[in-house]
């Protein structure tokens, strides 16, 4: 029996999938949501969402599809790999998703199909093209090269595409060596961690939105404050934590997550971690 049944939950609480319905609004999560959207709907360009590992920004990414559900004017593009072996690759890697045909096998043909296709679609049909790329941090210097050459596409009101990129920290070193990119960027937004009063808040939200009845809780307020000390408020911790911690609790028999046996799962943790050092 699943551990999650067996507390009586309907549904794993501390999954590590990017599922909107888990999605915890956070103060630095909503600002970015909401600014997003915005962007989008204004068709402002492009926006650059950054955060270190394990702060949810592919989550949030998903949650973005999900406050767009079925609008026939948008029609949205997710890459979740943008690692191409060259610029031709990419540019035809794009011709595929949008649907554009290009008359040869080369880049200018591939740019070429790419233009015309989001003319078509943006100033013919009315509607807005969203290319969105997780693991942004991983794109080339020609790729970032090449958005900023589509992000050129525009009419006197709007852009023809909107690019929201999710990436860790590192990208903001490397797009800075690319004359006039930053200054396309519309919105720049930093996710945050968590702090204390949302860590626990996220706990409560996630077990809640899993079937806990109101009212009830499997963490006791010390076990949340020694998650935070030790997470420093970072959602993917938390959750890898807090599933070890439900785990626990029923190998144990217990009902109540105490901060005992949080510390003791943060030793384990750092065993392995000091092992994995070593070798």
């Amino acid at each position: 029996m699943s551990y999650y049944a067996a507390l009586g939950l309907t549904r794993e609480p501390f999954s590590a999938s990017p599922d909107p319905g888990f999605f915890f609004r956070s103060y630095s999560h909503m600002q970015a949501l909401t600014r997003l959207e915005i962007a989008i709907r204004l068709r402002r360009g492009l926006s650059l969402i950054l955060g270190d590992v394990g702060t949810g920004k592919t989550t949030l990414a998903r949650t973005l599809l999900a406050n767009f559900p079925r609008e026939d004017g948008f029609s949205f593009h997710m890459m979740l790999d943008p690692v191409f072996d060259s610029e031709y690759q990419f540019l035809l890697h794009l011709c595929r998703m949008f649907g554009a045909v290009p008359e040869s096998k080369s880049t200018l043909d591939c740019r070429e199909a790419i233009e015309h296709h989001l003319f078509a679609r943006g100033v013919t049909e009315g509607k807005t093209t969203v290319l969105m790329i997780d693991e942004g941090q991983k794109m080339s210097l020609d790729m970032l090269e090449n958005l900023r050459m589509l992000l050129n596409y525009e009419t006197n009101e709007f852009k023809l595409i909107q690019v929201v990129i999710f990436s860790q920290m590192e990208l903001l070193g490397r797009i800075t060596r690319i004359h006039n990119f930053i200054d396309r960027v519309a919105l720049k937004y930093i996710i945050n961690p968590l702090d204390a009063q949302e860590t626990g808040e996220m706990i409560r939200f996630r077990l809640h939105s899993a079937g806990l009845p109101p009212g009830e809780h499997l963490f006791a307020p010390e076990a949340i404050d020694a998650i935070y000390r030790f997470t420093q408020g970072y959602p993917r911790k938390i959750l890898r934590l807090c599933h070890n911690a439900m785990e626990a609790l029923v190998m144990h028999d217990q009902r109540e997550v105490g901060a005992a046996l949080i510390d003791a799962l943060i030793l384990d943790e750092a065993k392995w971690t000091h092992e994995v050092a070593a070798s």
